[in-house]
């Protein structure tokens, strides 16, 4: 059969090897790749129905897991395989709870890669040994929650979300994003709405509950803009 797969990694050589293992596994299938936030959205928007997705944890224009938590919202039926150097069994439970339906280990090797891939395309849920994909979440209610919100961000919101976590100013936003300071401003009003935050370092701190390291957030004092 003949699958579409979605590789998302900011390192190509780690990319090629992840392709090659997936490639043994299920023959003739279609490769796209990204290797940030910017150009995973543009490859599904190119390429909208994708039978899997193989996600880095460790995701320029991302923060922990909040990548995961928005493509819950935006892509709820793809199947999602979270890729990550950071292989301990806490990581794991978080990555299923918000939504993954696999784990793998950067560390795996190909054919450990190749089964995981062809076990998450016959429906199943894949851990690492001896953990239960059907145990208690790691996740509280209160991270489910922010997850929850994370999901209801359009791709534009989200990709200026990440940008105000990571501690630029509109301006800067504004240029990357190649729009106007006043869309900006809009698009923060609607991400405020959305998390129920009354000012941008809430929004920031709320999302903190997603991360892994406390350091990949860079809030700005209020009033920056």
């Amino acid at each position: 059969m003949n699958y579409e797969f979605v590789i998302v990694d900011d390192h190509p050589l780690y990319r090629e090897a992840l392709r090659s293992a997936v490639a043994a596994a299920c023959p003739d299938s279609d490769f796209f790749e990204a290797d940030g936030v910017v150009g995973l959205f543009d490859t599904l928007e190119r390429h909208p129905r994708p039978d899997l997705l193989l996600l880095d944890l460790n995701l320029p224009g991302a923060c922990g897991f909040s990548a995961l938590a928005h493509l819950r919202g935006s892509h709820p039926e793809l199947p999602i395989i979270v890729i990550s150097a950071m292989d301990d069994s806490s990581i794991a439970r978080q990555a299923l709870a918000f939504g993954a339906q696999g784990f793998v280990s950067k560390s795996a090797d190909a054919a450990s890669i190749g089964r995981s891939v062809q076990a998450v395309l016959r429906g199943e849920l894949v851990a690492p040994a001896g953990l239960r994909p059907d145990a208690e979440p790691a996740a509280d209610a209160a991270a489910l929650d922010v997850a929850q919100r994370m999901a209801q961000l359009t791709p534009q919101q989200f990709r200026v979300f990440g940008m105000l976590c990571s501690g630029r100013i509109n301006k800067q936003i504004a240029y990357d994003l190649q729009i106007t300071e006043a869309t900006v401003k809009a698009h923060m009003t609607a991400i405020l709405r959305k998390f129920g935050a009354s000012n941008r370092t809430q929004a920031v701190l709320l999302a903190g509950r997603l991360v892994i390291d406390p350091s990949e957030l860079r809030p700005l004092p209020e009033g920056v803009e």
